[in-house]
Formats: C-alpha cells, sequence, structure tokens
C-alpha cells in the first residue's frame, strides 16, 4: 500500500485541481434550463474515468439525465465492488445567502476545516466523495496494486429521486453483477472520530396546492368572508403534528417498529454535545418529538417537515391581497417497515380529508424511497472499518444516519446485494444549503482510505 499512497501524495494538487472543474459546472438536474450542464457534466466523468484507466466506459441515456457505467475487471473469479456517486447537485438556492457564487468553487479555512474547505454546490454531495473513488481507482491502477474487480454507475438524477435508475439497473442485471455496493454520499460524526453508516431513512415528498377564489382578491374588501388559501394552508400543516410532535396522519405510524432499549442505549453512545450543536445551527434548543433523544429523533424516527411554502405577494413593500392559491413542498423521512408509496397515500386521504369548504385541495406526489439497514457483521462491513481504522488510527463507530439514499434499498432489491456506505464528509458541511462545502482533509482520506478498502475486501473474500 505504500505505493499507493505515496502515488495519491504526488498527485493531490493534480486531484484538486480536477474536481474543481467539475464544481464549475452547475450540473443542476431538477431544473430542465440546465440540462446541458448535467450532460457536460456526465461528459467530464466519462473522460475522467478513462483517464483513471478504466478498460470499459459508457454513458447511457435515459428518459431523464445520463447514467455512466464503467468497469475494469482483472479476473472474473475475483469479487466485484460496484462503485456508486452521482453527478447532479441540489438547486444553489437562495443565491444571496452564499458567500461566494455556488459554481466558482473557492477554498477557505473553517473551524472545523483548518487545512481548509472548498465551498462550492456539490463539493460534498456527492462530486467531491463521488471523485474519491475515481482517484483512488487511478492510483490503485497506476501501481498495479488494484486486488479486485470493480464497476462504477454515477448517475445524474439522485436529487430527483433516481427516477430512472431502477429501469436502468432491472434491465442490465447482468452488467451490474457484483459481490457488494460501495458508497461514498454519507459523512463522519468528526475528523477525529470515524463512523460507518448502517441505516438510512426512506423519503416520501410531494407538494400541496390550496385553491380558494379564482383570483386574487382585495383583503379590505373580501378579507373575513372568504376562505384565505396561505392561512387555511397553514392550519392545515399545523395540524399535522400535536403537542408532542407526534405525526397525525392515521396509519402512519402502524408499520413503525421501535428500536430496542439495548440499541437506543447503544446509539447513544455516540458523541454528542448539544450546546455545542445548538450554536453551530444559531438556535436557543430543539423542538422534537417527545420521549427521544435528538440522536434518536435524527436518525430511527419518521419525519415531516415544511420544505418550502409559498402564496400571495411577496414582492417589496406592501400590496393587500386575499391570495388564490397556496403552496407547500412536504417531505416525510420514513423508517424501516414504512413503504413510501403507502406513506404517500396516507398523507395524500388526510391531507384532502381536512381541508374546510371554501377551498380545494391537490397533492402532488413528487419522489420517494424506502429506508434501508445494513448489517455491521460482514465481510463487507469489516473491510470498510479496517480501512478507516488504517488511516484514522481508531475503529469506527457504526451509526443511523438520518438522510435517504433510495439506492440503497433498490440495489438489494435489483441486484440482491447489501452496500457499504463510507462516507467522509461532516454534517456541518451545509449539503444542500448556502456554503456547502468540502474539507480538503476529508477528500484527501477518502481517497488514501478507500484503497485499503479494497485490499481488505479482498483478502476477507479470499
Amino acid at each position: 500500500m505504500d505505493q499507493v499512497q505515496n502515488y495519491i501524495s504526488e498527485n493531490k494538487k493534480r486531484f484538486l485541481d480536477e474536481l474543481m472543474v467539475m464544481l464549475r459546472i452547475p450540473s443542476i438536474s431538477a431544473d430542465p434550463a440546465y440540462k446541458d450542464d448535467v450532460r457536460h457534466t456526465a461528459d467530464l466523468v466519462e473522460q475522467s474515468l478513462i483517464n483513471a484507466g478504466c478498460k470499459l466506459v459508457q454513458i447511457y441515456p435515459t428518459k431523464g439525465h445520463p447514467i455512466v457505467y464503467a468497469e475494469h475487471i482483472i479476473d472474473p473469479k475475483l469479487p466485484t465492488v460496484l462503485v456508486y456517486g452521482h453527478y447532479d447537485v441540489q438547486p444553489p438556492d437562495p443565491i444571496e445567502l452564499w458567500d461566494s457564487p455556488p459554481f466558482d468553487p473557492v477554498i477557505r479555512i473553517t473551524e472545523k476545516h483548518p487545512d481548509g474547505a472548498i465551498f462550492a454546490r456539490g463539493s460534498c454531495d456527492d462530486k467531491g466523495q463521488m471523485y474519491m473513488h475515481v482517484k483512488a481507482f487511478e492510483a490503485m491502477i497506476n501501481t498495479e496494486s488494484l486486488p479486485c474487480n470493480i464497476k462504477f454507475i454515477i448517475e445524474g438524477e439522485e436529487e430527483v429521486g433516481s427516477t430512472h435508475l431502477e429501469t436502468f439497473c432491472s434491465e442490465n442485471k447482468e452488467m451490474l453483477d457484483c459481490d457488494v455496493v460501495l458508497i461514498s454520499d454519507t459523512s463522519v460524526i468528526a475528523n477525529d472520530i470515524p463512523s460507518i453508516t448502517v441505516g438510512l431513512r426512506g423519503l416520501s415528498y410531494v407538494e400541496v396546492e390550496v385553491t380558494g377564489p379564482n383570483k386574487d382578491l382585495h383583503s379590505g374588501v373580501y378579507g373575513g368572508a372568504v376562505a384565505n388559501p396561505a392561512q387555511v394552508l397553514c392550519d392545515m400543516i399545523s395540524s399535522l403534528k400535536d403537542e408532542n410532535k407526534h405525526i397525525t396522519i392515521p396509519g402512519f405510524y402502524d408499520q413503525v417498529v421501535d428500536i430496542s432499549p439495548e440499541e437506543r442505549i447503544a446509539m447513544n453512545k455516540a458523541p454528542f454535545d448539544k450546546s455545542i450543536y445548538l450554536k453551530e445551527l444559531g438556535v436557543s434548543d430543539t423542538i422534537g418529538e417527545k420521549g427521544y433523544t435528538i440522536l434518536e429523533q435524527t436518525s430511527v424516527r419518521p419525519t415531516l417537515e415544511v420544505n418550502g411554502i409559498w402564496g400571495g405577494y411577496i414582492g417589496h413593500g406592501a400590496k393587500t391581497v386575499l391570495p388564490s392559491k397556496a403552496f407547500a413542498k412536504i417531505s416525510m423521512r420514513l423508517v424501516p417497515n414504512q413503504k413510501s408509496e403507502h406513506i404517500t397515500n396516507l398523507f395524500k386521504k388526510h391531507f384532502e380529508s381536512i381541508a374546510p369548504s371554501g377551498v380545494k385541495v391537490v397533492v402532488r406526489p413528487h419522489h420517494g424511497g424506502e429506508a434501508a439497514v445494513t448489517p455491521s457483521d460482514t465481510p463487507e462491513y469489516r473491510a470498510a472499518a479496517m480501512a478507516m481504522k488504517d488511516t484514522y488510527g481508531k475503529d469506527p463507530i457504526p451509526v443511523r444516519g438520518g438522510g435517504s439514499i433510495p439506492i440503497v434499498a433498490l440495489f438489494e432489491k435489483v441486484l440482491g446485494v447489501k452496500t457499504v456506505l463510507m462516507g467522509f464528509g461532516l454534517d456541518s458541511d451545509d449539503i444542500h444549503s448556502p456554503n456547502e462545502h468540502y474539507g480538503l482533509f476529508n477528500f484527501y482520506k477518502g481517497i488514501e482510505t478507500i484503497p485499503y478498502f479494497f485490499k481488505h475486501y479482498a483478502e476477507l473474500k479470499r
């Protein structure tokens, strides 16, 4: 492994320069206006894999954004690792809250990243983490130390629900055949406390529309008599949780299985300081489901959150209108056994049923995904744990993540394999928010650690 690490050390600046080029492309999959930029990024990923040494690289079009597939088979008898990542990014809005342009990456020193961090949309989620695998592969190829087969599937629709990935995987099961999926799209507890994610929540995402009068009305002439969609929407949303922050949708918790007391004790041993947590967020306290700790609320309990709400006049100055329509985007994070389609249907039925007379309600499902739990007693997990110990100098802690990566359940369903979630970001890296960033320490630590995973995995699978 010394040769691999020396190669990485000698090429750090080039690796970073290449990543910066990719970060300058606004590959926003949710906005059709950026379709060409998304395709440009796919082309760049394709060329990066070719340059790294893959024997086969191909872009596959879908009805949405393209998928980049690559493979390097050295011996069919050896185990095969399928690396998954995504090159699309979240919209950068609100732009005015960024300290520097979101697609003009800059490196700045921060308290948690004294070695510097790359500030740019997609730096951590997931271009920076995806690109670690490309560069780790390059290092293994150039030092003739790749110990098993490798395949890559890098998609451009993760941020919009991986809409066409299941079809692609189902139609190409033989091509994607592998022993394990390896993903870096999660985080570690801290740069001196490594961790491996062993569980993710599922997702149900909807948009709701409340319509009252057939046009905006004068709030003085009609206010007090005609239902105001903005106020009705707020009342309806407010009713979705009770005083204990328990979700009130009938049947919502029917499939939820509480984790055991032993599991609760174990997960709450993870290092956590509430005062630091509150200070970093700039809030005086948390407001979560009663009876559960913050670590539990953000990982093993289902949630319902408003992601955006709008309606009426929001321009400068005053305009006294009673709006015709009001809208909200709502996401529900789900735990194992909750099925996204079922929860979406429950939400739709309930939300429509609580609409008062005088308004019409439409619920539009967007996308969803299933929760996943990965075992920590497998060769795959042990290989990841050993790799992190090699580079961090200590054993990683298994943790449940609060986010959603729907393709983890998808890969198990379609390909019949488990996933290792070996991420290197920090929860404080502001993914999906203004000023997203990714530490140089984390970027390089990932490149250094990934070859160790391949080494240990090949040895454990002999």
